[in-house]
């Protein structure tokens, strides 16, 4: 038997059993953070693409789209808000995996569970199982992926989101696994958006999520695809990920699946930009705090792993001259002088250019391989501080806060979600789609989320 029919199988069995409270309170969290950040996202410059495309669609039907009124088909839906969703790099990850997983699996099932009129438990389920096979995708081969310069969020999500949408659509076992095989013609997503930190990134989740809706329509319409698509000669993990052995070690994490939940280690983000600087900017904020101004330094050499570096270190000059604020959120030097100039690092860090005082002192940052990690595990930190007047200060984080080993506290994941709705909603609003996102695991239908989501503070 195929592993994509394995997969079909084991997801479909591992479904009739309700999702544990642990592991539907973690799904909850996480599907809250994420349409949080969309809606944020929506109501800032780097989310604007989407939402001007999405007005001015015809492509109508039941799903929502952040910032819009009115429904969407449910492809265009996913490929909105997924976008969204990434667009400020501030959706949850799981460290291990290096998946962005919510903003995928929020993408694609909201949008297929609003558009065929799904309960709230199916929602619920179809987001936790999303995320349960894309961990399991990126376990199978860490960091290979992104070796080869392939987003895994979006080369493994699409068959993830593929899998996804066949089981809320209601297609046939032979369907589900045609529609994975399709999706792997349109799995797509490159690093090369770093040369100049161009917003095309976001698409990644959004394209894969819009690739697995349009998979299952076209299995349920009668296209097949490559049965082998996880495990052959040009399947996902040899063709991608340059792995022999990476679709075995997948088969092996499937047995697992529906007791293991792994949903509940994936890490919220307290910082719109790479989680790989999450640590870097704690550090930055343990100097600042300490009384000592960007004047006073001479310099500061960051310790990285060397798996984080070619994302936030390289190449280092255009890293310290990013061409404008988005591109802020992929650079080390400019994050941490950021964080030790201005105070804080917020949504509007990433909204305008950095100022001469951060770039100045960001032309005095350095970095170096990290001797000993535990990457991609843990996203470690090290700066080493020097003064004019001599001192040295140095500061080791272990881990991002709100990472598995460092776990969020909930008021300040309700505090995040708060703020970013409100950059769409109004106060009423966001309560509003607080209760609404709430009832989800209990209620029969999303109709007073689909209300809540598209009760907007300024109207279309």
């Amino acid at each position: 038997m195929t592993l994509s029919r394995t997969v079909v199988r084991r997801v479909a069995t591992a479904m009739k059993v309700p999702l544990p409270p642990e592991a539907a309170q973690a799904a909850m969290l996480h599907l809250r953070d994420a349409i949080g950040v969309g809606l944020a996202s929506a109501g800032s410059p780097v989310g604007q693409p989407y939402v001007r495309l999405a007005r001015g669609s015809s492509n109508r039907g039941g799903a929502s789209v952040f910032g819009a009124v009115g429904g969407y088909a449910p492809e265009e839906a996913a490929l909105m808000n997924g976008g969204l969703i990434h667009s400020l790099e501030y959706d949850d990850t799981h460290t291990a995996s290096i998946v962005h997983g919510s903003s995928l699996a929020a993408a694609v099932s909201l949008a297929v569970a609003e558009a065929t009129g799904a309960s709230g438990p199916r929602l619920l389920n179809a987001f936790t199982f999303c995320w349960e096979f894309m961990i399991r995708i990126g376990l199978a081969a860490p960091g290979e992926f992104q070796k080869r310069g392939f987003h895994i969020t979006s080369v493994g999500g699409s068959l993830a989101a593929a899998l996804t949408a066949a089981d809320l659509f209601g297609l046939s076992e032979d369907q589900s696994v045609a529609a994975i095989g399709i999706s792997l013609s349109q799995a797509s997503g490159v690093f090369e958006f770093l040369s100049n930190g161009s917003s095309v990134k976001s698409l990644h989740p959004g394209w894969a999520a819009h690739s697995g809706v349009y998979a299952a329509k076209l299995a349920a319409a009668g296209m097949t695809g490559p049965e082998t698509a996880l495990e052959g000669r040009w399947g996902l993990f040899r063709h991608f990920a340059v792995s022999d052995d990476g679709a075995a070690r997948l088969e092996a994490q499937l047995g697992d699946l529906g007791t293991r939940w792994h949903v509940a280690d994936a890490a919220f983000k307290f910082y719109p930009c790479c989680h790989f600087l999450h640590p870097f900017i704690e550090a930055a904020g343990t100097i600042e705090k300490k009384g000592i101004t960007a004047g006073d330094i001479s310099e500061i050499i960051c310790r990285v792993a060397p798996g984080a570096a070619p994302i936030i270190c390289e190449p280092w000059d255009t890293k310290q001259k990013p061409v404008d604020g988005h591109a802020i959120r992929w650079s080390l030097p400019v994050t941490i002088a950021a964080r030790i100039v201005e105070g804080d690092i917020g949504l509007g860090t990433f909204e305008h250019n950095a100022s001469s005082a951060v770039l100045d002192l960001a032309q005095r940052i350095s970095w170096e391989p990290m001797a000993a990690t535990r990457f991609p595990v843990r996203f470690e930190a090290e700066i080493e501080c020097r003064t004019r007047g001599g001192e040295k200060h140095r500061v080791v984080i272990d881990d991002a806060y709100g990472n598995q080993s460092r776990p969020a506290k909930a008021e300040e994941l309700e505090k995040k979600f708060r703020m970013n709705a409100a950059r769409g909603l109004s106060e009423q609003g966001v309560t509003s789609l607080l209760s609404a996102i709430a009832a989800i695991p209990k209620v029969s239908d999303l109709k007073a989320l689909t209300s809540a989501l598209q009760c907007l503070r300024t109207p279309n």
